[in-house]
């Protein structure tokens, strides 16, 4: 994965958050919980790393924008 930009955590509540699962199934699971609560830069797919165990993923979160629950 590309280094973090200074960007993505230049102010409060905001962070990376890098997944490492077993499968792309459970890695965009996770993802999933993340975006249904906060603000979230997604993506779409995952990364493997040769010579190490599953997948890898990246999403950006803003902590400061709680979702409302949509009825």
């Amino acid at each position: 994965m590309k280094p973090i930009n200074e960007a993505h955590v230049a102010q409060p509540g905001l962070a990376v958050v890098e997944v490492a699962a077993c499968d792309d199934q459970t890695a965009f699971a996770v993802q999933e919980l993340l975006a249904g609560r906060w603000a979230t830069a997604t993506t779409d797919r995952t990364t493997r790393v040769p010579g190490e165990p599953g997948v890898r993923l990246r999403c950006y979160l803003d902590v400061r924008q709680e979702l409302t629950p949509q009825h």
